[in-house]
């Protein structure tokens, strides 16, 4: 059996009233309107709820039954009001957000420091994933936001999500201490070195460029990791690139860093299902990380 939920309340109203034209009038109905919506109810149980008389009304048994299931609906909606005039007003809410590395160092931080400084109530959960992953969680529904990159171009395999632009970012060499820059010669100065690659993305970026330059790199060691990247660097064992986020994150104070524009750029940008920025904390978070990526533009 299913019963209309508004019509339940309508008999709590009528019961607390004390009488149909009564409830009538609180409510701004006409009385033939509050009677048919009742015997419509009645009509769904299969027997009489009010006992009509001349004092007003008086639940049966069933009506009894019904009006203790009525004050539990009420109970539940007047809470879902509250937690929905929470989340309006920012009073509550969670945001789930899927972040690569140097953005979760970066971006990040202070991003989600200003959101907890103006609404305390909001609660971000962080984790890091590279692009690839940090998309399939968007798509399946098990975050809400992401920060994601992709090179000269939004990342990969966005299919129906929303790319929101942040900012571009330099492509950096890192040489060892003591190793001259590749001069006038740019990226092909650099044919005969070792190479330190990074995560599938980056790897990818890096041959394709010195692809570009007519020779393919000879990499040695690979790690998503970037300080782990520049302390292999700074030890003499290959030179790698970098974007200007993960230097901004770590820098190691034994590596050279060289401005190359041959090595293109970094778009990172925000993804999420379409219509999910207009949530009230993720929409607030948004305007966060937009303003901390343009400070940094």
């Amino acid at each position: 059996m299913a019963l209309d939920p508004r019509r339940l309340l309508l008999l709590r109203d009528v019961a607390r009233a004390g009488s149909i034209s009564a409830a009538a009038r609180e409510l701004g109905w006409t009385q033939p309107a509050v009677s048919q919506h009742l015997a419509r109810l009645e009509r769904d149980v299969g027997g009489p709820l009010l006992l009509r008389g001349p004092a007003g009304v008086a639940p049966t048994e069933a009506g009894e039954a019904l009006l203790r299931r009525a004050d539990v609906v009420a109970a539940e909606l007047h809470a879902a009001g509250e937690e929905l005039a929470a989340l309006h007003s920012l009073r509550g809410g969670r945001v789930r957000l899927v972040a690569f590395p140097s953005a979760a160092a970066t971006l990040v931080p202070d991003a989600v420091g200003a959101l907890a400084a103006d609404h305390p109530g909001v609660e971000v959960g962080l984790q890091e994933g590279e692009p690839p992953e940090a998309l399939a969680a968007v798509s399946a529904g098990d975050a809400d936001l992401a920060l994601a990159f992709g090179y000269d171009g939004p990342p990969a395999g966005l299919g129906a999500l929303a790319w929101r632009p942040l900012l571009e970012e330099p492509v950096h060499l890192v040489l060892p201490p003591g190793r001259r820059g590749p001069g006038r010669r740019g990226l092909a100065a650099l044919a005969d070195a070792d190479w330190i690659g990074g995560c599938v993305r980056c790897r990818t970026h890096l041959v394709e460029r010195c692809a570009a330059a007519g020779f393919e790199p000879a990499v040695r060691h690979s790690s998503d990791d970037y300080v782990v990247v520049q302390n292999l660097v700074a030890r003499g064992l290959g030179v790698t690139v970098l974007p200007a986020s993960a230097l901004a994150a770590y820098r190691h104070p034994d590596v050279a860093v060289v401005d190359l524009p041959a090595l293109g750029r970094r778009h990172v940008g925000l993804v999420h299902r379409p219509g999910a920025d207009a949530v009230p904390a993720t929409a607030a978070l948004v305007a966060r990380l937009v303003a901390r990526a343009s400070a940094d533009a």
